[in-house]
């Protein structure tokens, strides 16, 4: 996990809107990426998230806010980033009429820079056949080629939009393996994603995105080991089922199945002790934790009833920054 005190702020998206009408953009978004950081952007297709790229990318105007790296604004200044950003887009729309090499080559000529040791490692490590016309090549290559082309330069900023979008699940573990490293060698990275196992393997802040409003943002690693625990707790009997039931208790039940003999509690972290002397004297079959996932507290906000005001039970103990 990344320490933020203190560091100094590269991605810094200041209250950017872009309103395409029919509730379509993004409304009042701030992001703030620290050197060394993984930031992971996490909604559905169509939330927002690749509009928000895009002017990060220097490709957008904003209609209101802000958009800089390195305290640069992004837009108008598209050939200084190309020197310092990686940029891997959601769809890899190479040209046809080329192969590998012919289009890593442009690329270097356009950065003004060649980098072969770092593209000799890339192309090996992503097992890419530059010789290949890309016109045969399947998508998954595609995007492997894509890949090496964004990152040959070796930059200090990666931008990921969708960046394991038409990648077989080996080569999905393997690019985690290779934005892991590339942390572990101080890059600053914008990973966006709906994959929640990629987000949650690789990402130290992540923000949600809905409807192109952010509706939460926290620490990955306050998320994971947050203040509330919950466990399943199986019973021998009925008879001990209704003991612990009526039982005095410093847990809450959040749900029990006296079919199964199976009860789910709450219970404060730090209070564990307590919850195991809860069931002195009750014959307990088995005790097992139940993790509360990434998934699970992003689909809490696509849900019609959820109130935006506060997070409610579980979720309401994950330290979250709202609105941000």
């Amino acid at each position: 996990m990344v320490s933020v005190e203190n560091e100094q702020v590269i991605i810094d998206v200041d209250h950017l809107t872009k309103n395409y009408g029919h509730n379509r953009g993004v409304f009042d978004v701030s992001i703030k990426v620290h050197k060394g950081e993984c930031y992971g952007y996490l909604g559905p297709n169509g939330a927002g998230k690749s509009t928000t790229i895009r002017h990060i990318m220097g490709f957008c105007k904003p209609e209101k806010g802000s958009v800089k790296i390195f305290g640069v604004d992004c837009f108008g200044n598209n050939d200084e980033m190309l020197k310092k950003v990686g940029f891997l887009p959601s769809e890899s729309n190479l040209p046809a009429c080329a192969n590998g090499w012919e289009l890593i080559y442009m690329m270097q000529d356009l950065r003004g820079e060649r980098n072969q040791e770092r593209l000799k490692y890339l192309l090996q490590f992503f097992k890419v056949d530059p010789n290949q016309e890309i016109k045969g090549m399947s998508v998954g290559c595609r995007r492997q080629l894509a890949v090496v082309v964004a990152f040959m330069n070796d930059p200090e900023v990666l931008i990921l939009d969708e960046p394991t979008s038409g990648l077989d699940p080996v080569m999905q573990e393997k690019f985690i393996q290779f934005i892991l490293e590339e942390k572990k060698r101080g890059k600053t990275i914008l990973l966006s994603s709906h994959v929640f196992s990629e987000v949650d393997a690789v990402c130290d802040t992540i923000s949600i995105i809905k409807d192109g409003v952010h509706v939460s943002t926290f620490n990955s690693s306050d998320f994971k080991n947050g203040e509330k625990q919950i466990c399943a707790v199986c019973f021998f009997s009925e008879e001990s089922f209704n003991k612990y039931l009526n039982k005095k208790k410093s847990v809450k039940i959040l749900s029990q199945d006296l079919n199964n003999l199976k009860m789910t509690v709450e219970f404060a972290r730090n209070n564990s002790k307590e919850f195991f002397e809860s069931l002195s004297g009750v014959a307990v079959k088995e005790i097992e934790e139940v993790p509360f996932s990434l998934q699970d507290y992003f689909m809490s906000f696509y849900k019609e009833e959820k109130n935006f005001d506060g997070l409610n039970g579980v979720i309401s103990q994950v330290a979250v920054t709202e609105g941000e």
